[in-house]
């Protein structure tokens, strides 16, 4: 069997195994030794709420699958499917297969990997309720006794709903203490998170949009499933994050502008491929999608020379537009005020 093929059925193993053991921990209860471990407190601690109410039917809470938590399975295959074939160094700076099955064997199977996956939902609670958090409800309502690794607990939990939602989780009040996810859209395909009760889909959307720009601002359909099928997303299959894959990158995301889809001239028979939508254009950035590639190969913007260029010509582009956009929109200022005073005095 060819080297390579063999990489990437290590690869396909390696993922399986991961999913299937954050998997089993979120769906696990806690055993009675685990719960005599937390001590009570006045308010109930995150993992006694409960998570659907029988009355009505619906979730009290979101309901995160294991995959959520898999930031290493999303790591590594986005990564395998030649996300990009720009960065310099990837050798260096993506971890060897050896160091990839060692993290999946050993992860997550403690205690302090079972508080990621519960503050992971419990963060994801937060935004669809539109609620700041503080550390310390964090350490109340989730993290409990490991307060001495809310660190480490915190950096894992952004990190997948970074890759994964599309979230970025910042302190916005130091001395507070204070908590807010932020979309990685400007306004975000999800601007009435709530609303639905769906977890964000803007992490697919920044893969698709990263597939675009890497393969030099318009991607095949073929170039981006092999991305997506390498992070075990499959057209016609439904995936308990984002649904029908299929229909969220083909029509949702295109009725919503953030992608367009369209036929490949002349091609017979028709073949589609991807670019960016206006709507894209509006709410990011080449450069914030090259740092979101960046991040999931383990590296740096800089890593890719020729992407890293032409985002930096975009955000100079982009700054000389509002330069222009408010020197114009001063000269109307001005304008505007220079004819009122000659209405003024011609009255007069």
């Amino acid at each position: 069997m060819p080297r390579g093929q063999k990489s990437k059925l290590r690869a396909r193993e390696k993922r399986r195994q991961a999913r299937q053991q954050l998997s089993d921990l979120v769906e696990a209860q806690p055993t009675e030794s685990e719960e005599e471990e937390f001590p009570s407190s006045p308010s109930p601690s995150f993992e006694d709420v409960p998570q659907s109410s029988a009355a009505t039917g619906t979730s009290s809470s979101l309901q995160v699958p294991g995959k959520v938590c898999s930031t290493t399975a999303v790591a590594a295959s986005v990564s395998d499917a030649k996300f990009s074939e720009g960065a310099t160094n990837q050798g260096k700076e993506r971890p060897k297969a050896s160091q990839g099955q060692e993290t999946t064997e050993h992860w997550p199977k403690g205690p302090v990997d079972k508080k990621v996956a519960l503050l992971v939902n419990y963060l994801l609670r937060k935004y669809q309720m539109k609620e700041p958090v503080t550390k310390a409800d964090m350490l109340r309502n989730v993290i409990h006794r490991y307060k001495n690794h809310f660190s480490e607990i915190l950096k894992k939990a952004s990190e997948h709903l970074e890759l994964v939602c599309g979230l970025d989780v910042k302190e916005a009040d130091p001395n507070r203490g204070t908590y807010v996810l932020i979309n990685k859209l400007e306004l975000g395909c999800d601007e009435k998170p709530g609303d639905d009760g769906e977890i964000p889909k803007t992490g697919l959307l920044m893969t698709v949009l990263g597939v675009i720009f890497t393969k030099g601002n318009c991607a095949t359909e073929e170039q981006v499933w092999e991305v997506l099928n390498m992070m075990e997303l499959y057209k016609g299959k439904k995936d308990a994050i984002y649904g029908d894959p299929k229909k969220l990158i083909t029509k949702d995301f295109v009725q919503e502008k953030y992608l367009e889809y369209r036929q490949v001239a002349n091609s017979d028979p028709p073949r589609y491929e991807f670019l960016w939508g206006p709507k894209a254009y509006t709410e990011t950035t080449k450069m914030k999608v090259l740092e979101f590639v960046a991040k999931i190969h383990g590296t740096v913007p800089t890593a890719f020379p020729p992407l890293y260029e032409e985002a930096l010509r975009d955000e100079e582009e982009r700054a000389q537009a509002r330069a222009s956009a408010r020197a114009r929109t001063a000269a109307l200022a001005r304008a505007h005020s220079w004819a009122t005073a000659r209405s003024f005095f011609c009255t007069k």
